[in-house]
């Protein structure tokens, strides 16, 4: 599912990286916010590739989140920014390999972090790590575009909280680790190329305000959290910035 508004300039390589997956039984639905720079005049000319497209106005990123999941019919489902691509075309092969086994409730991989008009140009590699209990109260959550979970787990916990405008993923994560925990299974490989400049972490005021709320949905949750948990979120994020070339990020597919 793909959420969007106003990105006329990315958009098309999104869904490209969805029609040429490989794995064959997939859907791709997408939910515009009412866009106004021609966004909608693309999607309209790639109509054939998606399964559900509507355009209408929206609370904003994660009220389209929720309405796309609303309307998934599959069995597994995941969240594609309208400005990501996926690094190969067996990512979601890779994935259903993964979900074979019924007892595996999700999974989640490694990104790119990349520059938002040369996506080419790795700026950080987000290498993350098998869940273990007190991950999230050190400002941990799995990377959310690589993260593919069972629609009933989905069901079970809920969707995106609007109270969050930059957190919700955050939020949500900690709801289904809390219900499946190691049942959602880390794969070390790097599935999701991501620009910057997304809603979290386009300037650091977005990203201190977020991280605010990455403490303040701790607590919504029971988390045992220290007032300074927004700052060691920030801090947690050093070793990304390490990560520029080399070994860091798991193998990318072919």
């Amino acid at each position: 599912m793909t959420a969007v508004f106003n990105a006329a300039g990315t958009i098309q390589e999104t869904i490209d990286a969805v029609a040429a997956q490989t794995y064959p039984q997939r859907e791709h639905i997408v939910i515009d916010g009412g866009s106004r720079d021609g966004t909608v005049e693309i999607i309209e000319r790639n109509r054939d590739k998606l399964a559900y497209f509507v355009s209408e106005p929206d609370r904003g990123v994660y009220d389209a989140m929720n309405k796309g999941l609303e309307r998934a019919s599959g069995d597994v489902v995941a969240c594609l920014n309208a400005d990501d691509v996926y690094v190969s075309p067996r990512v979601l092969a890779r994935v259903a390999e993964v979900m074979v086994d019924r007892d595996v409730a999700g999974c989640y991989a490694n990104l790119y972090f990349v520059r938002q008009h040369d996506p080419a140009q790795i700026v950080r590699r987000m290498r993350s790590q098998p869940y273990c209990q007190g991950l999230f109260e050190r400002g941990w959550m799995p990377p959310h575009p690589t993260l593919f979970i069972r629609r009933d787990l989905l069901t079970q916990v809920g969707g995106f909280d609007l109270a969050f405008r930059l957190q919700s993923d955050f939020d949500l994560a900690i709801r289904l680790f809390r219900l499946a925990g190691e049942r959602i299974r880390y794969v070390d490989e790097t599935w999701v190329r991501m620009r910057m400049g997304g809603l979290s972490n386009r300037s650091w005021r977005h990203v201190l305000r977020g991280n605010l709320e990455a403490y303040a949905a701790c607590r919504k949750n029971g988390l045992n959290v220290w007032p300074w948990f927004p700052v060691q979120k920030v801090l947690s994020r050093i070793p990304e910035f390490l990560r520029k070339s080399g070994a860091g990020g798991g193998s990318a597919l072919p």
